[in-house]
């Protein structure tokens, strides 16, 4: 949203934009979420996680007089609950994406960030890959940089090799947008075109049928949930902005 602000011609819907979301971020209190998503790791115990939005957000705004003093980095909070659970995920490939400093004491850099349980994957570190795409979107306000990458890196479980892929693609519905999904899919699906087991995961921001999943599909690549759950509805978009919702509609 503040993004979005910075982005308008419109100067005036700035600052609401960010004393709107410091109140997200105030009500969507990260360090508990990340008691929760450790706790689902632990039951789960999944071999690899793939985070997207991985944040590091440092917001001061003592030079404009206001009592906010927010500094909060995602990921070590999250390695922290991890951790006191017994449980040994590193996080084995990052990649920079977004980053925004549009003001003094306003600064947000996103992540994607693959975690692997180096008990049970052998991680073949010489495999690591962590890229920013060729195509982003790239400055889209003065002091905002919108771009995305991936990671991966190929690890054996029970012997057998599987290259793993981690990706969050541009979102957005204006025009261009899905054949921007579609090109940043079409570097990965190059990059991984001799591997003989991908498995992808993602914020891909898109759906069945759209330029980027085409391309996915005419590359060989399955959806996992359709081939596991058929006739099932597989829907994971979206909460409330504050997580205020107490049912989730998903569509």
């Amino acid at each position: 949203a503040v993004i979005g602000a910075l982005a308008s011609p419109d100067p005036s819907d700035d600052f609401p934009a960010l004393l709107g979301a410091i109140a997200v971020l105030e009500a969507t209190d990260y360090p508990t979420r990340a008691k929760a998503m450790a706790e689902e790791v632990r039951r789960t115990r999944p071999h690899v996680v793939g985070l997207q939005e991985v944040s590091d957000i440092t917001i001061d705004l003592a030079a404009l007089g206001l009592p906010v003093d927010i500094r909060i980095d995602f990921l070590p909070v999250l390695l922290r609950e991890l951790e006191a659970r017994g449980l040994t995920y590193e996080a084995v490939a990052t990649v920079r994406n977004i980053e925004a400093t549009p003001l003094p004491g306003i600064r947000l850099v996103d992540f994607d960030v693959l975690l692997v349980d180096t008990r049970r994957v052998q991680v073949d570190r010489s495999t690591i890959v962590a890229r920013t795409y060729q195509a982003n979107l790239g400055v889209v306000a003065p002091g905002v940089t919108l771009q995305r990458g991936w990671v991966q890196v190929t690890g054996r479980v029970n012997g057998i090799s599987y290259t793993f892929v981690n990706t969050h693609l541009e979102s957005g519905s204006q025009a261009g947008l899905a054949q921007l999904r579609a090109a940043q899919a079409s570097e990965v699906i190059a990059v991984n075109a001799d591997q003989e087991r991908v498995l992808l995961l993602g914020d891909l921001n898109d759906i069945p049928g759209s330029p980027m999943w085409q391309a996915f599909a005419a590359a060989g690549y399955a959806d996992s949930w359709r081939e596991m759950r058929p006739g099932l509805e597989g829907l994971t978009c979206c909460h409330a902005a504050d997580l205020s919702n107490p049912v989730a509609q998903m569509h």
